[in-house]
């Protein structure tokens, strides 16, 4: 088996959403590198419930 190093597992939660109050949460889970990126991600991915592209940011 492969090891995973320094390879973490973060979860990516909706900024935008929050503001709306409309019930339910926009969460994606992924990976990143502690060594190459120790702040926090913020990636702009599809919010389902407001049907367009949002700005995530991991949570801990």
């Amino acid at each position: 088996m492969a090891k995973r190093g320094n390879r973490i597992q973060v979860i990516l939660e909706c900024t935008e959403h929050k503001t709306t109050g409309l019930p339910g949460t926009s969460r994606y889970i992924t990976q990143k590198n502690k060594k190459n990126s120790p702040d926090r991600l913020e990636i702009k991915k599809y919010n389902p419930i407001l049907k367009k592209m949002t700005v995530h940011k991991e949570i801990k």
